[in-house]
């Protein structure tokens, strides 16, 4: 039976969903189209990515949109263009049956001229990012007058993407006799803020708590630090073979980064963030949904608006600051029913940040060691075994008399030889290297007792500059003859972080065709070390000469 039904829906609507296989409502769904159905308030309506919310909304809309008009009835706000299109085609396939309601997409990234002739169509419904919606509104090419319902989806991302100022703008443009329905994944202090200012008397639903993600997802932490973080991550990958993962990183730089590394060491990856050009955006989004590459890298921004239900597992390789954020990432695991795995990279000095994580979501999460090469080998043993007993299709006509004798091998035997013969390349890869441990990241990652105290037994801050940067320099330090190391005149006082220098690197050298190799980076309380390619040497002097940090000179001299 059809649960729909019961929902009051019109029969051409519930035929659309039908055609979908929409059997039975989801939670949003549920609480949400009988209120926009019978209640004439505002809605704010917290519900994590991927529970039907485009369903929830815009399902009892269309029952009552007016298809003899040619006004704009329905606006839809949505921070990305991904997420803009998926809520356009969800709405086009559940309007299949209603002929006289049009919809039209509005976003960036595509030729503002063919959309404009497309709203040639007098379409009711308006799906749109806030920037494009904003360019059309200047020129005249939309008018909102007529809007019945607005509905800003993902709120909390078009804020934190710097969208409130266009949101204000384009809602008002809309009459005050409109309802607003405000969908979100997290309740910030933004969205609060917001929903007091647009939004009159709002009815409120909640589906789920922040908790509500965490049922059928296994959520785990590994310490390592951050010259180890690489490593740990494809140790990660390897102990867990047969994933198809999303790894979240904080900045651009850092998600290409990470991409390129993977990519490298023979990974199908890619990345996915704000520098790629729409097109290259389409293709590696593609590429993902197709499984042509199982490992998408990918900052929280960019991953808003894809839709995938069979993820294994969530990595985390650099922690959000804001909780919530954290929960609406592992819940892109777990979905349809399906276990998931939420993995976090935790450097020695976010344990605080972690604690915060835990103490707000209450979420458990089980510390691991980083995988030794043994144990990789062994779930690698049960990766192929797994794969093996997949059932598979025949795709091409099998010859017996190909089989050569294998009368001389035992069952046993022969599985061994394909072992080897399957996994020679990684085992031979784990056997030549060290095992990462915590005590190793700690050595690496925290500053001496010696180091935190140095300042305070100096007398003038410029003998203690001096008697500081002379002390670390002049310790025996492993010499690599590729690298050259810099002294860096800003440190911690600054508010300097190593995620801050290898951006600044990475600026400096930006206008060489060859991505540099960056050794240690090691920020002090008033000053810094790095180490580079030597090739790249005049490159950073020169390219620091021109930039700032914080509104500070930056100056690079090599340490002696």
């Amino acid at each position: 039976m059809n649960l729909f039904t019961e929902s009051n829906l019109s029969p051409e609507v519930l035929q659309a969903i039908g055609d979908l296989g929409f059997v039975e409502p989801t939670e949003i769904q549920k609480q949400t189209i009988p209120f926009i159905s019978t209640d004439t308030r505002d809605l704010i309506a917290l519900a994590a990515t991927g529970t039907g919310k485009t369903a929830a909304f815009s399902l009892p809309i269309l029952d009552m949109i007016d298809d003899s008009s040619r006004k704009i009835q329905l606006l839809v706000l949505c921070p990305t263009r991904e997420l803009c299109l998926q809520i356009t085609k969800d709405i086009k396939n559940y309007t299949k049956y209603l002929k006289n309601i049009k919809t039209t997409a509005v976003y960036g990234g595509s030729s503002i001229m063919d959309q404009i002739r497309s709203l040639r169509d007098k379409p009711q419904i308006i799906v749109g990012t806030p920037g494009r919606v904003i360019d059309m509104i200047g020129r005249k090419a939309l008018d909102f007058s007529d809007v019945q319902w607005v509905v800003l989806d993902e709120a909390d991302e078009m804020l934190s993407m710097g969208f409130k100022d266009d949101l204000e703008t384009i809602l008002s443009e809309t009459p005050e006799t409109k309802q607003t329905f405000l969908f979100s994944a997290t309740m910030s202090k933004e969205v609060e803020r917001i929903s007091k200012n647009y939004l009159t008397n709002p009815h409120r639903i909640s589906v789920g708590s922040i908790n509500a993600v965490k049922k059928n997802i296994k959520h785990e932490y590994y310490v390592v630090g951050y010259r180890q973080k690489k490593d740990a991550l494809k140790r990660l990958i390897d102990s867990n073979p047969n994933q198809y993962s999303i790894i979240f990183c904080r900045t651009r730089m850092e998600t290409q980064e990470i991409a390129d590394f993977l990519m490298q060491n023979g990974y199908a990856a890619d990345a996915l963030h704000g520098d790629l050009s729409q097109a290259q955006r389409d293709t590696v989004m593609k590429k993902f949904r197709l499984k042509n590459i199982d490992i998408l890298v990918a900052t929280d921004v960019a991953a808003r608006g894809l839709d995938v239900d069979s993820l294994t597992h969530v990595i985390h390789f650099s922690l959000p600051d804001d909780p919530e954020v954290f929960v609406h990432r592992s819940g892109r695991t777990g979905r349809a029913g399906k276990d998931g795995i939420s993995m976090a990279l935790i450097k020695p000095e976010e344990s605080r940040k972690l604690k915060q994580i835990k103490s707000e979501t209450k979420i458990e999460m089980t510390e691991k060691n980083i995988p030794t090469g043994e144990e990789i080998i062994k779930a690698q043993v049960g990766g192929v075994f797994e794969k093996l007993f997949t059932e598979h299709e025949n795709v091409f006509d099998f010859d017996q008399s190909l089989i050569p004798d294998l009368t001389n091998f035992t069952k046993e035997q022969l599985v061994h030889q394909l072992l080897q013969f399957q996994l020679k390349e990684m085992a031979t890869y784990y056997q030549n290297r060290n095992d990462i441990t915590e005590q190793k990241f700690s050595r690496d990652e925290k500053p001496s007792r010696r180091e935190r105290g140095r300042d305070r037994e100096r007398g003038s801050e410029r003998s203690g500059d001096r008697r500081e940067r002379s002390d670390r320099s002049s310790k025996p330090r492993r010499k690599n003859e590729d690298m050259v190391r810099f002294f860096f005149n800003l440190g911690k006082r600054d508010q300097l972080k190593k995620m801050d220098m290898l951006e600044i690197i990475n600026k400096a050298t930006s206008k060489s065709k060859k991505r540099a190799d960056i050794g240690d980076i090691e920020i002090l309380d008033k000053f810094s070390f790095f180490e580079i390619e030597k090739s790249f040497k005049n490159e950073v002097m020169s390219g620091l000469s021109d930039m700032k940090f914080r509104g500070k000179e930056m100056r690079a001299e090599v340490a002696n």
